[in-house]
């Protein structure tokens, strides 16, 4: 029973992170699925489902459609619903029951771009994956479908060439705008960041150090915005979701892509991996060289809202345990290290860590097994809903984060900071 949640939830599933990462991007989003989830989706999962528009369907699968294998009434309220309202894309997502009878999706999804005549995609969900697996499919196909290099050559007079770095590629150190100081945002869902205002600090935080955003990924530009991807010099991989897009983006321009967060004074590190990888043409993960072990009591400082007072009783134990996504936990503790010189580790309860991680922080798989992880730690921030099984004796510092309590925590997450003044 080692993977039985007895008492803390369990991360938003894939077919989730898919809806979220699609939200603002004008396409069409249809879960085949039987009638009633949309609510699981939408109203818990996503924050922008009573402010803003999307096209997300349930298909409304039928008990005697899923023994029978019946394809043709999905295919055909999606034509039907396709045609009356013109998305700019479908996507088809799976939940778990189309997934067991092996439901052929990217078959369905050609028949319904031949039907329609508007580009169709599957992405390979099936509701037993958390939010990164579903979220990071769902851009790696905008990244292949909707960001041509051909759309990009004449834009600096270098964009689409055969470069160095493969097919693409400008094969020099600017992006195909012209710009080395050009950089796009990967990964950044209201799953991880929260509102829109708090992607607007993460995006101002780099303007700041002198770089132009040419899009944010996916939250706050469309999809004409993200088309453009390719004439960025640089990507940021700023939450494990956007990883699979910059891999792709970096196959078919060439571009690097460095991974980190913006946060406190973590971020002037981050933009001098940036300005390194461009000029390099190499991919990096930044807080893994700023994030090292502190040993000891630390340095002096305080912070708005983690005090750096205590001590570490345990030799074997960080002065603090961060829980969470590796890439936004990765980079806070680079942070917290550098501007207090206090140890940190991270647990990391999600899929897809690999590469993400520093040999001191750790993977965690299961209620028990995060519990074990916690028994000696005394400082621990984390999303509220894991104070249950945490020491009664450390020091719990709330960060909510939605894909793990959804909107319980809402009110307190929009007072928050921006992701990038954390500190």
């Amino acid at each position: 029973m080692r993977q039985a949640y007895r008492i803390i939830p369990i991360y938003t599933a894939d077919v989730s992170g898919v809806c979220s990462a699609l939200y603002e991007l004008g396409g069409m989003t249809v879960m085949h699925d039987p009638s009633g989830c949309n609510s699981t989706y939408n109203t818990h999962d996503e924050i922008r489902w009573y402010d803003q528009d999307s096209l997300i369907f349930i298909s409304g699968l039928s008990e005697i459609d899923a023994i029978m294998g019946n394809d043709d009434k999905f295919v055909h309220d999606t034509a039907k619903a396709a045609h009356e309202l013109k998305p700019r894309f479908i996507a088809l997502a799976s939940s778990p029951i189309p997934f067991l009878n092996g439901t052929d999706f990217p078959a369905l999804a050609e028949i319904l771009e031949d039907e329609t005549g508007i580009p169709a995609f599957a992405v390979p969900t099936n509701g037993m994956h958390d939010y990164v697996y579903g979220a990071g499919m769902a851009l790696a196909a905008i990244a292949e479908r909707f960001t041509d290099p051909a759309a990009n050559s004449g834009a600096g007079g270098s964009g689409g060439t055969e470069g160095p770095d493969g097919p693409g590629s400008c094969g020099s150190t600017a992006g195909s705008c012209g710009n080395p100081r050009s950089v796009n945002i990967l990964g950044v869902t209201p799953l991880d960041f929260g509102p829109l205002s708090h992607g607007e600090t993460m995006k101002k935080s780099l303007e700041t150090m002198g770089w132009y955003v040419i899009s944010t990924w996916a939250m706050g530009d469309g999809l004409e915005t993200i088309s453009r991807a390719g004439e960025a010099a640089v990507n940021l991989v700023v939450s494990s979701v956007g990883l699979r897009a910059a891999k792709v983006l970096r196959e078919k321009f060439g571009t690097p892509y460095v991974v980190g967060a913006p946060v406190g004074e973590f971020t002037e590190k981050l933009s001098m991996t940036m300005e390194r990888a461009v000029e390099s043409r190499e991919c990096e993960v930044a807080y893994l060289t700023a994030h090292t072990s502190v040993s000891g009591s630390g340095g002096e400082g305080t912070g708005t809202w983690i005090s750096a007072s205590s001590s570490m009783e345990e030799p074997d134990v960080a002065d603090i345990t961060l829980i969470g996504e590796p890439v936004t936990m990765g980079s806070l503790a680079a942070a917290i290290e550098n501007q207090y010189g206090r140890s940190v580790r991270v647990l990391c309860p999600l899929e897809e860590w690999e590469g993400l991680l520093s040999p001191e922080d750790e993977a965690v798989s299961g209620e028990e097994e995060m519990e074990e992880k916690l028994k000696n730690a005394k400082i621990i921030v984390a999303d509220p809903l894991y104070k249950p099984i945490c020491p009664k004796d450390s020091r719990f510092y709330e960060l909510p984060h939605i894909a793990f309590s959804g909107r319980i925590f809402l009110k307190k997450i929009k007072k928050m900071p921006g992701f990038a003044e954390l500190l």
